[in-house]
């Protein structure tokens, strides 16, 4: 079975025969997979009334376990981005009734931001639907093979979370 990559590092063989393409052969392939999946989840997301952004926070929400909240410092650190942008996206989510900023018991000039009963059946649906997705893309292989995928997976990226 041939695919997209094999015809681009066929080219590069031809045209840059001085040049070792081999890592090619499996970032190509890893890079077409990113946006792939990045279109499944977006499509996911979209089924459930979501944008990517905020499936992030709600689960960030959600996976805290009850009473499924956070302060804004904690979202930061899952969610990566800004304190601007976080500040932000909790205005949004709390408009759309999907959490409640709190007052943080532990700092009186703190908040906590809590997932509302909506947000967590959103997240929770959400979720389900990103699941079935990510099967389909899965399903050419084997569960050994996904394990096995998962472990080498696993090997490339630990040293980019321990570095970052």
């Amino acid at each position: 079975m041939e695919d997209e990559v094999d015809r681009l590092v066929a080219a590069w063989r031809r045209e840059r025969p001085d040049l070792d393409v081999e890592p090619l052969e499996v970032l190509s392939r890893v890079s077409r997979l990113a946006r792939h999946l990045d279109r499944a989840r977006r499509t996911a997301f979209a089924e459930h009334g979501l944008e990517p952004w905020e499936f992030d926070v709600l689960t960030a929400l959600r996976r805290a376990g009850d009473p499924y909240q956070l302060s804004p410092g904690q979202l930061l650190t899952q969610t990566l981005v800004t304190s601007g942008t976080m500040t932000n996206r909790i205005d949004r989510l709390t408009a759309k009734g999907l959490v409640v900023r709190l007052p943080d018991p532990d700092d009186r000039r703190g908040v906590l931001v809590r997932l509302t009963d909506a947000g967590r059946d959103q997240a929770d649906q959400a979720l389900a639907g990103l699941l079935s997705h990510e099967r389909e893309i899965l399903a050419q292989l084997a569960p050994a093979q996904q394990t096995e995928l998962a472990a080498l997976l696993r090997s490339l990226v630990a040293p980019f979370d321990r570095a970052g």
